[in-house]
């Protein structure tokens, strides 16, 4: 709640969109959930997002929503920037989450635009105006995914909402196309926060102006993520570019299949959930789809750190990349190594080597069977 008066201020950098766990039985696990938002801290995240398309929330009740996000609320305690997804099909669910986040102490609410009805844009307008209306003291980003929702807020309904409702205050933008960011902030003007949605935009945004990004690859490289904003913000773009190029494989890894599937499956076998259960009518990761996912983390293990990277099989001599970034490890893929990006593990900070890490901790990922 605390960066509620200035979100411009305040909320920028790496948000955090974390997955919702669930329990092999489907039910929800607060105590999962707790593990992934303590990690998400300790990784250096900037802020911390929940429910929004990669946390399932159509598949759950708003009785699931309030307590996912009254457990996040309390172990967050104002560390950092707290952004629920809050948004529905119906607005009487919309307004209803809405006013518990700000009843809770989130610093915003995250409201996507109403999906499968494709309102026009009078209709966006009044729907964002009541949302809006309904909670002034808390701000408001409107969620735009036309992916999901089969709607495209325009650049000029942002700017009428900007001008009417002075507590929505930016745009969750998940569009490829990148000649839209530009527009959004050119007709609803650059004070607008924005916060690119689509994983390989997260770092050309912020040349335009952008504030940060809210991208689900974070789920499994929190660190890299978060630092790739950080090194841009320093003026080490070389760096930032390095990392930006490094999350490649990470990005592939959350859209091996749908959304959350493939990060479930990984955070279950890093030991940082107990169950990678999707509700329907999404479908577990298959197992070609965990095949995949295995090689693409081992493609992107420059990025990873503790527990995930601890259960890379490293490749072959002959198609290695720089793994824990151990400055003698190096590729022979005409990529760049990348030395010092991320913290070295324990064991290799204390000078021991890797093969006397405790067993669970460089356990290679397990394949379920078909």
């Amino acid at each position: 709640m605390r960066f509620r008066s200035d979100p411009r201020a305040h909320i920028r950098g790496s948000i955090a969109p974390v997955v919702t766990p669930f329990t092999e039985d489907g039910a929800l696990d607060t105590h999962g959930l707790t593990s992934l938002i303590r990690w998400q801290l300790d990784s250096g995240s900037h802020g911390i997002s929940l429910g929004g398309s990669t946390g399932e929330p159509s598949a759950q009740t708003t009785a699931e929503r309030k307590r996912a996000m009254d457990t996040a609320a309390h172990l967050i305690a104002d560390r950092v920037p707290f952004l629920p997804g809050t948004g529905s099909a119906k607005l009487d669910e919309t307004l209803d989450l809405t006013a518990h986040a700000q009843q809770i102490g989130a610093d915003a609410a995250l409201v996507i635009t109403p999906y499968y009805a494709r309102p026009t844009q009078e209709g966006l307008y009044q729907w964002y105006a009541a949302v809006a209306g309904n909670t002034p003291d808390l701000p408001v980003f409107i969620y735009n995914v036309p992916s999901r929702t089969a709607v495209d807020i325009a650049p000029d309904t942002v700017a009428r909402l900007r001008r009417t409702h002075p507590n929505i205050v930016g745009v969750k933008e998940t569009t490829r196309d990148f000649e839209h960011f530009s527009r959004v902030l050119h007709a609803a003007g650059r004070d607008t926060i924005i916060l690119s949605g689509i994983e390989l935009l997260c770092l050309p945004l912020l040349a335009l102006g952008g504030n940060g990004f809210v991208s689900a690859t974070a789920n499994i490289a929190p660190a890299a993520t978060a630092k790739m904003y950080d090194h841009w913000t320093r003026g080490d773009q070389d760096t930032a570019r390095d990392l930006h190029y490094a999350l490649h494989p990470l990005v592939d890894v959350t859209f091996t299949e749908t959304n959350p599937a493939p990060v479930k499956w990984v955070l279950r076998q890093a030991g940082l959930i107990g169950s990678h259960h999707v509700r329907p009518p999404l479908a577990p990761l298959t197992a070609e789809g965990q095949r995949r996912v295995a090689r693409l983390l081992q493609d992107g293990a420059a990025a990873l750190t503790a527990p995930i990277a601890s259960g890379v099989t490293p490749l072959s001599h002959d198609h290695a990349v720089p793994v824990a970034n151990d400055p003698g490890e190096f590729t022979h893929r005409g990529l760049r190594p990348l030395p010092r990006l991320l913290p070295l593990p324990a064991d290799r900070q204390a000078g021991r080597p890797p093969a006397q890490r405790p067993a669970h901790q460089r356990a290679p990922l397990r394949l379920d069977p078909a």
